[in-house]
């Protein structure tokens, strides 16, 4: 076995706070989730701390950090760029206009409220 045992401890310790940083990072997630951001607000902080995490796992658990040769990071640069690009095809495709043409007017989307009852006190459909 390589190493001592001071390096496999130091190892151990960093393996541990990703852990918990990683545990923090999805605490918060929930969290977000429940404070009032407005729909682009969550699903920004959402992404940044995705973001946060995935980029944690890769340098810390996929060896990246350590990482000697330079090619490897092309590869990885071209999937960010092309991932940026899918996320954002909707985003740029779509508009206003047709999202109220195909749903309707935002206010007028279907409840899952039970149907007012008439004069008679029946309900009507």
């Amino acid at each position: 076995m390589t190493g001592s045992h001071a390096d496999m401890s130091r190892h151990v310790k960093m393996y541990f706070g990703v852990f918990a940083a990683l545990f923090v990072a999805t605490v918060a997630t929930v969290a977000v989730s429940r404070i009032e951001l407005g729909h682009v607000g969550h699903i920004t902080l959402a992404l940044a701390i995705a973001v946060f995490k995935a980029s944690l796992v890769a340098a810390i658990f996929m060896h990246l950090k350590w990482e000697k040769t330079k090619w490897i990071w092309w590869p990885l640069a071209i999937c960010a760029f092309f991932f940026v690009v899918l996320l954002a095809i909707p985003t740029l495709t779509t508009n206003e206009t047709e999202a109220r043409a195909h749903y309707g007017a935002w206010d007028t989307l279907p409840s899952h409220e039970a149907p007012a009852e008439d004069a008679h006190g029946e309900h009507g459909d």
